[in-house]
């Protein structure tokens, strides 16, 4: 089974960030501008949280709060789980199953390095195991 760092090589190590000062809406229109789920919270150049959909909609819609008028700070989600690229994808998997999440911010060294999805995590399985059939067939007519 492959790393996170495969699934960093192949879609690179961009990613889309914010400072938790920055308005929930503004974070909002930003994740709509770039067809995102989740933006990192960088302050200073530190890692602090993550902010995703379903911090917009649980902490903030549903308490009745105003995405013009909220700050980041007040609804992301504050040391998240993270991974580094020499964690497996079977583990991702596992983490984001049980812990009910769809993004793991990776680091390696403190720093930040990207950031998988749980849409990377099936893809890289999918192809990963197009590629073993493939073999299989090929061994087997040849």
């Amino acid at each position: 089974m492959g790393k996170v760092r495969n699934i960093i090589q192949t879609k690179g190590s961009a990613v889309f960030s914010i400072n938790s000062g920055t308005t929930v809406y503004n974070a909002l229109e930003l994740m709509f501008e770039k067809s995102i789920g989740a933006l990192l919270v960088v302050d200073n150049g530190k890692f602090v949280g993550i902010f995703t959909e379903r911090d917009y909609a649980r902490k903030l819609i549903l308490k009745g709060k105003s995405s013009k008028d909220t700050l980041i700070r007040e609804v992301m989600t504050e040391r998240p789980i993270t991974v580094t690229p020499d964690t497996s994808i079977e583990d991702c998997m596992k983490i984001m199953t049980d812990r009910k999440i769809r993004h793991l911010p990776v680091m390696e060294n403190d720093g930040l390095v990207g950031l998988v999805s749980v849409g990377d995590v099936v893809k890289f399985i999918i192809e990963e195991q197009k590629f073993i059939i493939e073999n299989l067939e090929q061994y087997i007519t040849h």
